[in-house]
């Protein structure tokens, strides 16, 4: 439970950043992905998801990091 939380906050941590540092610029985006067709933002999230997973898995279960 510990860690679930620590990585709860430290995604809350690296999804807030952009939104301190660049506001203005996160606006134009938040505009720009309101405009995306919706196969084509399920299928970056989709991609996103994997990439995640990976990482996760990498992380685990080799000596890469």
């Amino acid at each position: 439970m510990k860690l679930f939380l620590s990585v709860i906050g430290l995604l809350m941590v690296v999804e807030g950043l952009p939104y301190f540092a660049f506001p203005e610029k996160m606006q134009v985006l938040t505009r720009q992905i309101e405009e995306m067709d919706p196969d084509q933002l399920r299928l970056v999230g989709l991609v996103s998801t994997l990439i995640g997973l990976a990482v996760c898995y990498l992380a685990q279960r080799t000596d890469i990091f």
